[in-house]
């Protein structure tokens, strides 16, 4: 494979994360196939074990509080290719907040995920989130 190619994967990769991001803090689940396979995996403490996108999505479209939001931060993304799947970790600060206040609640995130490429592009076949610390601001 070629430089040129490996790069446009890595970057299509780390666009999975920012697309995760703005899913979740825009509320846009409409666009869950733009991240996810149909057969996703999504393992946390606070879903449990969420699988395929229908799932994902009916989890994430239940009610919250109203006017709390989020802002999911991703950084030190890794990618190791192998073909068309790939291991892909980073971590995530969540900021909670509501309307035109600071944030009360913060949170440091550990993420892993298997990305494959599918026809329509990159997408995550499998997400763990792993709370790494959480701060009452």
């Amino acid at each position: 494979m070629s430089t040129h190619a490996l790069i446009a994967d890595r970057i299509e990769i780390a666009d999975l994360f920012t697309r995760f991001a703005r899913l979740l803090d825009e509320e846009r689940w409409e666009e869950a196939g733009t991240v996810f396979t149909g057969d996703v995996a999504v393992r946390s403490p606070r879903a449990g074990e969420l699988l395929g996108i229908d799932e994902v999505v009916a989890y994430l479209r239940q009610p919250e509080t109203e006017g709390r939001h989020t802002q999911h931060t991703t950084t030190d993304l890794l990618v190791d290719l192998d073909g068309d799947q790939a291991a892909a970790s980073a971590n995530s600060l969540v900021y909670y907040y509501r309307d035109g206040q600071a944030p009360y609640f913060t949170g440091g995130l550990r993420l892993t995920s298997t990305a494959v490429r599918t026809p329509a592009g990159w997408r995550l076949r499998e997400m763990r989130i792993t709370p790494a610390w959480t701060r009452e601001n």
